[in-house]
């Protein structure tokens, strides 16, 4: 569990427990420090978060995950040591800036000094807030005049951890802001005593403090500050000396204290003063916390919370909300929002989730491309197959954002995905590894009949790269791992094969070669010369159903060679070597209209006749990601969401994805591990359920993954007759939603039942 950013799991709170047990009067401050050093935390400057953890605690204690000593005794220890604070003669002073002398800023040392009694002395007279407490790491001064004495004093403390119009100003993401609030400084208290009646002494001092806080917070906290901040009472100020110094007016503070009727309540005006001129540019930069970098969910309850581990909203109550959709949209894949949710409050809140600025595509996904890494690491090959799909609202009317997804003439508006699917060589869907949403601008009319002079950039065709981009990225974390990008023929861009190139440990190609690219390889056409190469061999490879035409085995006569491809003509790129694999289908039926003919370039070696059957069966299995598209439109019924904004459709649109995968996967899982035990996919309920439902019997034993699937897709519609071979997606999908009510019942008529008569 998550406790004010620091990852408790149930080893630590463990061993809490027993230090607590082992050392009863053990205080706060030592147990957070010792707790600080087993799990290493730390802040950037290396102190330890000594004060973070000691809030932790408390809230552990209320929660009681632990018992903390009572504070009595420290208490009353406490308020026998305590001084009395010594008062502060102040002279009735009146004159200029220039009679009062010297002007010293006294920095207070420590808290157990003269100087601290004294500040504390001034405060608690002067000052409608007092002396404190002062919130997080802190510097207090003493303003002093060589002639009369002490003038005031002031303090800078931690800033404030969130204010909407701060924010705003500033133009902080959550990201942003959590990894760059400590650059942010608060001036929280600043007292020019009543008697001392000098002008312009307050806007001096506030110019001298603001150019010796860098250098003074960097000695004692190891961090820069690059912005100032303060809050002004509209009802007692009205922040002359501020605005004297050059401070900006950023808005005001919600006051959400005033009902509590508080010193110091109601709403106040923030102001602003910058230290360097950069200050917005360095505060804006967000984290780059790479794949894999985020601490996952130490004891997770179901595959949801073990697939997403990794998410992060910055609010744990989007958390639990994310969580609850996507457990919803899995029980009723073809189901609408308001039938998956089954309350108006859930599917208010649903349509909340979406329309939150924080939950974005990216966001959503990067914990399930982290889940999938997980998976490839233990295959030797693993295939990333993209490959783009369009999805079609036309009939959404009301819908924002929406762009031209097909010709002119057509007139179907709708968004654009290409998304990367990896598949281990059996031709499992292991998960994404990444999805690009975009929708078309209406005004690029006519921009295919000048793309001869765009550069790869501001073309589409950039979708590719930046996929295969994102792959090399996976490969990386998985050095063990043969990836090979696959594509068809629209991925036949020169770009792509001389990126390939220039990273040879980054992750392969195998694209289908498009015909009319009029390829070169020295003075001959690629066609020509392969078919000029003598066969190596036959092979037969599957054909899937598509359309009205049957499936069947295909006979192929097989070529291969190395090439070296040539630039296209006016492009100046270096020239890039190949192999290429040429299969021709042979003996086909006259039935088939088209026969087979495939031409692969690639980049993994293939001198053998074995490898080159290997490579087309690879490229075989790039009919996997039709079938997700067909299971994430037919199953999860995406383009019958209605949101009222593209980046809403782009936020569902996500969860779907992960859904249709785990239905893909599920097909696919049952046919290669059969009889492993059906709770790696299944909730002990659900398969409870399905048992009785469909053997009209208790189970006496836990059935495997085959049995349990074959029992869903019998909800769906599946036969099971001989001829009838494995389930596929859709009777899967059908048989989800039913599987739904069958388990809820269950578990509803379970205490019945163990009740009796």
């Amino acid at each position: 569990m998550k406790v004010c950013g620091l990852e408790f799991t149930s080893d630590t709170i463990h061993r809490i427990r027993q230090t607590l047990k082992g050392t009863p009067l053990i205080s706060k401050r030592s147990l957070s420090r010792s707790i600080c050093e087993w799990m290493d935390w730390s802040s950037k400057s290396g102190r330890l978060k000594e004060t973070v953890c000691r809030k932790a605690l408390v809230i552990l204690d209320g929660k009681g995950l632990i018992d903390l000593p009572s504070d009595d005794v420290r208490v009353l220890q406490r308020g026998v040591k305590s001084r009395s604070l010594p008062l502060v003669q102040c002279a009735d002073i009146a004159c200029d800036l220039n009679e009062l002398g010297e002007i010293k800023l006294e920095l207070v040392t420590s808290r157990y000094s003269k100087a601290s009694r004294i500040w504390k002395s001034l405060m608690d007279t002067h000052h409608y807030l007092g002396s404190g407490p002062l919130c997080g790491a802190q510097l207090r001064y003493l303003i002093h005049s060589s002639i009369y004495g002490y003038l005031g004093a002031f303090s800078f403390s931690s800033a404030a951890w969130s204010l909407k119009e701060r924010d705003k100003f500033i133009g902080w993401t959550e990201a942003a802001r959590r990894d760059n609030l400590q650059r942010v400084v608060c001036n929280s208290r600043f007292l020019i005593i009543p008697t001392v009646r000098v002008s312009n002494l307050a806007s001096h001092v506030l110019g001298r403090c603001s150019g010796r806080i860098v250098d003074d917070w960097a000695s004692r906290y190891g961090v820069q500050p690059v912005l100032l901040e303060t809050f002004v009472d509209p009802d007692r100020f009205l922040g002359t000396s501020y605005r004297a110094a050059n401070w900006m007016y950023a808005g005001r503070t919600s006051g959400r204290r005033a009902a509590q009727r508080q010193d110091g309540a109601g709403p106040k005006e923030i102001l602003l003063y910058p230290l360097r001129h950069d200050w917005r540019e360095i505060l804006c930069v967000e984290p780059r916390i790479g794949l894999c970098e985020r601490p996952r969910i130490a004891e997770p309850t179901d595959w949801v919370e073990e697939e997403f581990g990794t998410v992060e909203f910055y609010d744990p109550r989007l958390s639990r909300r994310f969580f609850d959709i996507v457990r919803n949209f899995y029980t009723q894949p073809q189901a609408s929002i308001p039938q998956a949710c089954g309350s108006y409050a859930k599917t208010k809140a649903a349509y909340r989730f979406f329309g939150n600025e924080r939950i974005t595509m990216d966001r959503v996904l990067q914990a399930h491309v982290e889940s999938t890494v997980g998976r490839i690491k233990s295959h030797g090959v693993v295939l990333a197959v993209q490959d783009t799909s369009s999805l079609n609202y036309t009939t959404h009317q009301a819908t924002e954002g929406l762009g031209p997804i097909n010709t002119q003439k057509d007139q179907s508006v709708g968004l654009l995905i290409h998304d990367t699917m990896a598949f281990n060589t059996e031709g499992t869907p292991l998960g994404l590894l990444d999805v690009q949403c975009w929708a078309r601008n209406r005004l690029d009319k006519g921009k295919k009949y000048r793309r001869g002079q765009l550069p790869i950039e501001e073309k589409e065709s950039m979708k590719w790269l930046k996929s295969y981009r994102a792959v090399h990225q996976v490969q990386k974390l998985c050095p063990q791992t043969m990836i090979v990008s696959v594509g068809d023929r629209e991925a036949d861009i020169y770009e792509l094969f001389l990126e390939a190139a220039q990273a040879p440990l980054g992750p392969k190609l195998l694209v289908r070669c498009e015909r009319t690219r009029n390829r070169k390889t020295g003075d001959d056409f690629l066609w020509e010369q392969m078919n000029q190469q003598a066969v190596a061999g036959i092979q037969v490879i599957h054909i899937p159903r598509k359309g009205c035409q049957l499936s069947r085995d295909a006979k192929l006569e097989v070529r291969h060679a190395q090439v070296e491809l040539q630039s296209p003509q006016g492009k100046g790129y270096p020239s890039v070597q190949v192999w290429m694999v040429h299969a021709c289908e042979v003996e086909y039926p006259k039935a088939v209209r088209s026969p087979l003919e495939w031409m692969l370039l690639t980049t993994v070696e293939t001198s053998t006749f074995e490898q080159a059957c290997e490579r087309l069966s690879w490229y075989a299995k790039r009919w996997g990601i039709e079938v997700y598209h067909r299971t994430l439109k037919s199953g999860c019924k995406i383009e019958d969401r209605r949101l009222s904004t593209a980046e809403s459709i782009e936020a569902c649109l996500a969860i779907d994805m992960v859904v249709a995968w785990r239905i893909y996967h599920l097909t696919k899982l049952s046919r290669e591990v059969p009889d492993s035990p059906c709770t790696t996919f299944f909730e002990e309920a659900e398969w409870k359920a399905l048992y009785a439902f469909s053997r009209k019997d208790p189970p006496k034993e836990v059935p495997t993954l085959r049995q349990v699937t074959r029992m869903v897709a019998s909800l769906g519609g599946f036969l099971g007759r001989k001829g009838d071979g494995e389930p596929g997606t859709t009777s899967l999908w059908r048989g989800l939603q039913r599987l739904d009510d069958i388990a809820a019942t269950y578990l509803v008529l379970l205490p019945k039942f163990r009740a009796g008569p």
